[in-house]
C-alpha cells in the first residue's frame, strides 16, 4: 500500500501548489488555466481511447454504462458528496446553509477523481506493486498526477485534494486485490478499461474548454463494463470456429 499513499500524497502536494498558484492568478489567468487543463485533458483522453482494440466493445460500454448511470444518477450523488465536503471544511457556521450541488469544489473533486483513476496505470500500477513489488508505474503515475493536480487545483480550487481519498481507496482496492484481479480482466480488458476511461477524459475536456457540459460521472459503470465485454468478445472469438 505504500506506493498507493505515496501517489495520494502526491495528489495533496500538487494540489496544495495548485492552490497557491490560483489564488496569485487574476480571473481572466484562470480561463487561461482552464483552456490549457482542458487540452491537456482531451490529448490523453484522446490518446486513451484510441488505443481500443474494438469500437463496438467501446461503443456498447459507454452506452450501457451511462443508462445505468444516468438511472442511478450516479453524477448528482458524487456532486452532493463534494459540496457536504465543501460544507464541512467551511466549518459549523454554514450547517445550516443549503448544498449547492455542481458547485466548483465538486465539480473539481468529480473531474479529478475521474482523471486521477480512469487509466490503465490506476490498476496496472497498484497490482503490479501488490503482486510483484513493483512500484514503477506507481511512482510514474504519482509524478503526473501530482503535475495534473497542480494544473487543476488552480483551476478548481481546494476540491481536487478529495480526490487523493478516491485514489488512495481505488488503487489500494487493486492492491490488495490484484492477484485475483489481474487473471479477470486480462490484457484485452485493462486495454478497453482505459479506452473508456480516455472516453470520459474527453468529456471533462470539453466541460473545461466551454464546448459542452457533459455529465460524465454518469458514465462511470463502462469502465465496469468495457472489460466484460472484452472478455466477452474473446469467447465469442474462441467460439465461432466452433459453430461454423
Amino acid at each position: 500500500m505504500i506506493a498507493t499513499y505515496i501517489n495520494s500524497i502526491a495528489i495533496i502536494i500538487g494540489s496544495l501548489l495548485g492552490l497557491l498558484i490560483g489564488s496569485r492568478l487574476k480571473e481572466q489567468f484562470k480561463e487561461v488555466v482552464f483552456a490549457a487543463s482542458g487540452l491537456i485533458t482531451l490529448v490523453i483522453g484522446i490518446q486513451m481511447a484510441l488505443e481500443t482494440k474494438s469500437y463496438l466493445v467501446l461503443l456498447f460500454s459507454i452506452v450501457i454504462g451511462g443508462f445505468i448511470g444516468y438511472g442511478l444518477g450516479i453524477e448528482k450523488g458524487i456532486l452532493r458528496l463534494g459540496d457536504w465536503m465543501e460544507k464541512k471544511t467551511k466549518g459549523r457556521n454554514n450547517e445550516n446553509q443549503p448544498l449547492s450541488e455542481g458547485s466548483l469544489f465538486a465539480r473539481g473533486f468529480l473531474n479529478s477523481s475521474l482523471l486521477f483513476c480512469s487509466g490503465a496505470m490506476a490498476v496496472v500500477g497498484p497490482i503490479a506493486a501488490g503482486t510483484q513489488g513493483d512500484y514503477t508505474l506507481i511512482f510514474i503515475k504519482s509524478v503526473l498526477d501530482g503535475s495534473m493536480a497542480i494544473v487543476f487545483a488552480a483551476a478548481y480550487g481546494p476540491g481536487v485534494i478529495g480526490s487523493a481519498v478516491v485514489v488512495l481507496l481505488y488503487q489500494g482496492f487493486f492492491t490488495l486485490a490484484g492477484g485475483w484481479i489481474s487473471p479477470l480482466l486480462g490484457e484485452s480488458g485493462l486495454i478497453e478499461l482505459s479506452a473508456a476511461g480516455g472516453v470520459l477524459l474527453i468529456m471533462i475536456a470539453f466541460g473545461l474548454m466551454k464546448v459542452r457540459q457533459f455529465k460524465a460521472g454518469n458514465f462511470i459503470p463502462a469502465l465496469l463494463f468495457a472489460p466484460i465485454f472484452s472478455q466477452i468478445g474473446v469467447w465469442l472469438t474462441k467460439l465461432i470456429p466452433f459453430i461454423g
